[in-house]
């Protein structure tokens, strides 16, 4: 069974490399502070901006955030990254030098005793996103990763970056209603399931649906920090203001179910 500690923290876009250099500021300060209070940490998605991975070369840019991530690893924090549409390139350097654990596609497991499912959450929704499945499809395929990784790292990012404004830089126009659509059907068919956390539509949430079951967003880093803390007895949603607990948003407490064990 695969299993996340507790205290368990979630975030999730951040698109790095497109925000104001203090977004990054605030996000490696956060990052150095995990170690005091959480025991693993979800990456939900769209940390980068941009990311691949050539045969010799990576991204510079964001060097102090990987170097964070690698100081988190070696200092006993679980890392679990969940790629998103803009960093689904990974490889070997964020699993074998950074030390994340990079999942493509959702995770399932136990996340401070609640059975849990982390998906990114684009493509989900069934009519708007039936375009970028097809694109998807393409993008993530063996022979176009290949190809893409013939051209110079300089060009490859800058028509990377170029051709991603349009889903860097918005809030969902339907405000988040549809991956909620899809998490009230996907709770309401997984009656075993605990807990569901989307991203991607850079919208926070934080909800009780059906037989008990918790629906959360991590939200954004792009303008307001948010990010999700939990716990066998709670999920939080907190706002990131530099302090060691920040500004709690909402909470939802697990009621009176019996927690699952956990390390």
């Amino acid at each position: 069974m695969r299993v996340l500690a507790s205290p368990c923290y979630i975030i999730g876009d951040t698109h790095l490399g497109v925000g104001p250099p203090e977004l990054e500021r605030r996000l490696v300060a956060f990052l150095r502070r995990l170690p005091e209070h959480a025991k693993s940490l979800v990456v939900n998605g769209d940390l980068f901006d941009f990311w691949f991975e050539w045969k010799t070369v990576i991204p510079r840019d964001h060097f102090r955030t990987l170097a964070a991530l690698a100081d988190l690893r070696d200092a006993g924090v679980d890392v679990l990254m969940v790629a998103g549409n803009h960093d689904c390139w990974g490889g070997e350097f964020l699993s074998r030098d950074v030390g994340v654990r990079y999942q493509l596609g959702a995770w399932e497991g136990v996340a401070a005793g609640w059975r849990t499912r982390i998906d990114h959450g684009d493509g989900l929704r069934t009519r708007e996103d039936r375009r970028y499945r097809a694109l998807r499809r393409v993008l993530r395929h063996p022979l176009s990763m290949r190809a893409f990784r013939w051209l110079h790292p300089d060009w490859g990012t800058r028509l990377a970056r170029g051709s991603s404004t349009a889903s860097r830089t918005y809030r969902a126009r339907d405000a988040g209603a549809g991956l909620r659509a899809v998490a009230q059907e996907t709770l309401g068919a997984n009656k075993a399931l605990d807990l569901l956390v989307f991203g991607h539509s850079h919208v926070p949430a934080l909800e009780r649906m059906g037989h008990g079951s918790v629906y959360a967003n991590a939200g954004s880093w792009l303008d307001a920090p948010t990010y999700l803390v939990l716990t066998p007895e709670r999920i939080e949603l907190r706002a990131w203001d530099g302090s060691a607990q920040s500004h709690r948003l909402d909470a939802i407490d697990r009621g009176t179910e019996k927690t699952l064990a956990h390390p």
